[in-house]
């Protein structure tokens, strides 16, 4: 019978792939909704592509895919998490300091979860792990 430890190890890559699967196919939504209005969200209609919330949703749907595929996770995540830095700060913030009162946790998550991507990787399942085989 294996031990905790060994399973965890075992796992753990794959997990991680999972976690970066789920957390980019959701974020995709972000970018698909300003650029294609699917999901429609309606403070969206008339979008401009070279405005702020244009440049956004380029980064959302190209970051997301790169990170889903796990080809170039590692910058793909880093320039993600930053996107959700600045939003966090340039959209919630300057209505209150709790995030859940100023609306922000969904962009401090997925701010926290790029970064640990940035770190971590894209895990054993990633075009990333293809490419460089000793890399985690």
């Amino acid at each position: 019978m294996q031990s905790w430890l060994q399973l965890r190890g075992e796992w753990s890559p794959r997990v991680l792939s999972v976690f970066r699967i789920v957390v980019a196919l959701l974020f995709l939504e972000h970018g698909t909704a300003k650029l294609f209005g699917f999901p429609h969200v309606a403070s969206f209609d008339g979008l401009r592509l070279f405005s702020l919330l244009g440049a956004a949703g380029v980064i959302e749907v190209v970051g997301s895919l790169l990170v889903g595929l796990g080809l170039f996770t590692r910058p793909a995540a880093f320039i993600l998490s930053g996107e959700m830095a600045v939003a966090y700060f340039m959209a919630h913030a300057p209505q209150g300091f709790f995030p859940l009162l100023n609306h922000g946790e969904a962009a401090a998550f997925y701010c926290f979860a790029f970064l640990y991507l940035a770190v971590a990787g894209g895990g054993a399942w990633s075009l990333d792990r293809l490419r460089h085989p000793g890399d985690p």
